[in-house]
């Protein structure tokens, strides 16, 4: 069984005969019976994408998945082609099919890369948890804004946007945690 404060970006839960991989987490609500997080799940048979709001003592059932190391060979428009090492053959996933974990993975990475399988289709990616990126725009910090942890909006090298501290600058390696796009530190 799972729980739905166990499921984030790629996990794969069962609903009725519907095996769904969560796509994106949209946002919680705290109200008066409790948390509600609302997920945008896809259908990974008929492939058909949803917004879904579960509560937070909700539980599913679990499906039974196939996980394999590969790598990201190239990306092909909104397509990411993933070969396995051993065999060199190739899957490809959409964008669509990544959801938030596309911003965390570059053709450029060298690093194994987790795709789940259900049924023999590749349905989702699990990135590693820190992943070094380069921030392509930001702007400059304010000298003597430093009271407290104060962050601005930096684009990084795939596209994404995140929040940083004041001193990281344009071509600054940082390090991103993946579970929640946060900042992890600068890199030496």
């Amino acid at each position: 069984m799972v729980v739905t404060s166990q499921l984030r970006t790629g996990s794969v839960f069962k609903v009725g005969n519907d095996a769904l991989v969560v796509q994106k987490i949209l946002g919680q609500k705290t109200g008066r019976a409790g948390t509600v997080t609302r997920f945008r799940v896809k259908n990974i048979v008929t492939g058909q994408t949803s917004d879904v709001a579960c509560d937070s003592g909700e539980k599913f059932e679990s499906v039974d998945l196939d996980i394999f190391q590969m790598k990201l060979s190239y990306i092909d428009g909104e397509t990411y082609v993933f070969m396995e090492q051993e065999t060199f053959e190739q899957y490809e996933l959409t964008k669509d099919d990544l959801g938030d974990n596309a911003g965390y993975i570059s053709a450029d990475d060298d690093y194994p890369i987790e795709i789940t399988f259900y049924d023999g289709k590749p349905v989702g990616v699990t990135p590693p948890i820190l992943v070094e990126r380069t921030i392509t725009y930001c702007e400059p910090g304010v000298k003597g804004d430093t009271s407290g942890k104060t962050f601005k909006p930096a684009t990084l090298d795939t596209g994404i946007e995140v929040a940083v501290p004041l001193f990281c600058e344009i071509g600054t390696r940082i390090k991103l945690d993946t579970r929640d796009g946060t900042f992890a530190e600068r890199v030496k």
